[in-house]
């Protein structure tokens, strides 16, 4: 029987924080829940250290989320549940040889700014990564109003406590620069990767002076923020409002603010529910995901690019149905006839119908006219602009694409968000629905090649895939990941200024009520 497992005799690795001892399983060397730091409540985390050997066999804690919910989405988004504290400054590292020096990768999950962790996903194992000769990371940060609220006003501890998540992931990353190496990691070739939030996270830390020279490529899906879920304006004032209104559902008065720092979390986030409601009808900040200071300055196309977000080679894509994917069309839409699905696209379209149907085959000749029912209006157009804001600097290349793939669920389902990740990841085993597809293999080996090779040259060409050139501020290309995996120029444009016109813009109040609707996890 061939030995699959190692643990005994392998080398115990050092770090700047500490030793540590992780195992190795079917060739790869794997490190799970390495402190990369520590921190109070709302304070700057300090990077960590530890006596005796850190045992890195087990996954750290999550952190804490603003409310318990059931699982749900299971079958279409796989997912892993796990204990939450709020030390859950971990990072997990998968590599194939400690000794090689080796690109990385580090990924940044998703959940916007309020949810999510680094292994919430069952894709988002790095081992298959790492069989590849890059080195994956993956990290946990705080979240919600414990990464993302601003108590500065009450004290110089707190200083900038409204960005401390973000900040948490700087420290991960200078962590990673100054240890990766023990792991086989090359410091001065390291690709961020993130999906949804991770995404957002990803444009703000280009934007974030801190974080430059940590990382030197950028891949985002499904995730930029722009006017969806933009970071608080700095008009919009400081925490003052809201946490003298937290302290006040609390009984407190802000003489009392330390002991917001020891009260048991859900006590406190249910002070900032009931404050929270009266501070956004007075139009002021409430938090929960990032403020623009001079610590984040904002994604780069929506104010003014960094030198960082310049010189990052990019991809940044997404999927055909997003958030509208998870959402069963009322018929199986390849049996149908053209008559219902007519009938159905005039309720919501009105007297726009013709016009978009003849924009949508246009765009996308191989879909069924019923995707436009459910084609993403949101990370699409956002995308574009902001592939042809970094497009017109002309100082790093920016790549775009786009998953194009029809499920065969409830007669046919388009791609919905995350759907694309075990893909990206190659782990199309851990998702059973990625299967569904005859056509799953070479389409993972079109999208994890993608990826590996961008880490590797910042250019995500390889022998098997057409070729795919970056885009320029006047043409758009897109790379159509699915059944037929080619590149297009500027084919959707008309479609997406046509429907922006037609519907109305979604927030992420309207997003959040979707997807509770819709019985989606998030």
């Amino acid at each position: 029987m061939t030995v699959r497992f190692e643990y005994d005799g392998l080398p115990i690795i050092k770090t700047t924080s500490g030793e540590l001892k992780g195992y190795k399983y079917d060739g790869i060397y794997t490190y799970k829940g390495i402190p990369y730091a520590h921190a109070k409540r709302w304070q700057m985390a300090e990077l960590s250290s530890w006596d005796g050997v850190f045992d890195a066999t087990n996954y750290g804690r999550v952190a804490p989320l603003m409310m318990q919910d059931n699982p749900k989405g299971e079958m279409k988004c796989p997912h892993m549940y796990w204990p939450q504290d709020e030390d859950c400054l971990s990072l997990n590292i998968w590599t194939k040889d400690v000794n090689k020096k080796k690109p990385v990768m580090v990924w940044i999950h998703g959940g916007g700014y309020f949810a999510g962790s680094s292994i919430e996903q069952l894709a988002y194992d790095g081992a298959n990564i790492a069989k590849e000769d890059c080195v994956c990371v993956s990290l946990n940060h705080r979240l919600n109003i414990l990464g993302f609220l601003d108590l500065e006003p009450f004290g110089e501890k707190y200083k900038n406590s409204a960005n401390a998540g973000l900040d948490d992931i700087v420290k991960a990353l200078t962590w990673i620069h100054n240890n990766i190496e023990a792991f086989g990691g090359d410091p001065d070739n390291v690709t961020l990767f993130g999906q949804s939030g991770g995404g957002m996270k990803i444009s703000l830390l280009m934007q974030i002076p801190a974080a430059e020279g940590l990382f030197h490529k950028a891949i985002m899906m499904s995730g930029i923020g722009g006017n969806f879920m933009p970071p608080c304006p700095r008009e919009n004032g400081d925490g003052t409002l809201i946490v003298t209104k937290m302290l006040e559902k609390l009984g407190l008065s802000v003489n009392d603010i330390d002991k917001l720092e020891t009260m048991p979390y859900q006590q406190v986030f249910m002070a900032y529910g009931q404050a929270m409601p009266e501070v956004v009808k007075m139009g002021g900040y409430v938090g929960n995901n990032p403020r623009i200071d001079d610590y984040c300055l904002g994604e780069g196309n929506m104010s003014e690019f960094t030198n960082q977000s310049k010189n990052t080679p990019v991809i940044i894509g997404s999927v055909f149905g997003e958030f509208g994917g998870f959402m069963p069309l009322p018929f199986a839409k390849h049996e149908v006839s053209d008559e219902v699905v007519k009938h159905a696209l005039e309720e919501r379209f009105k007297e726009n119908t013709d016009e978009l149907i003849s924009l949508f085959k246009e765009a996308y000749p191989n879909n069924a006219i019923a995707d436009l029912l459910v084609i993403d209006t949101l990370f699409r157009p956002l995308n574009n602009q902001f592939t042809k804001d970094k497009a017109a600097l002309k100082q790093a290349p920016v790549y775009n694409y786009l998953f194009n793939v029809d499920f065969p669920f409830d007669g046919g389902s388009a791609a919905w968000h995350c759907s694309d990740i075990p893909y990206f990841f190659g782990n199309i085993e851990k998702a059973p629905y990625t299967n569904s597809i005859p056509y799953a293999e070479k389409l993972q080996s079109e999208m994890f090649g993608a990826f590996l090779a961008f880490a590797k040259t910042g250019d995500p060409n390889h022998d098997g895939m057409k070729y795919w050139d970056p885009s320029t501020e006047t043409q758009i290309h897109t790379m159509l990941f699915g059944k037929d995996t080619h590149q297009e120029i500027n084919h959707d444009e008309k479609l997406m200024a046509k429907l922006k016109e037609v519907l109305p813009e979604l927030t992420a109040d309207m997003l959040m009520t979707m997807m509770d609707d819709m019985n989606i996890q998030h």
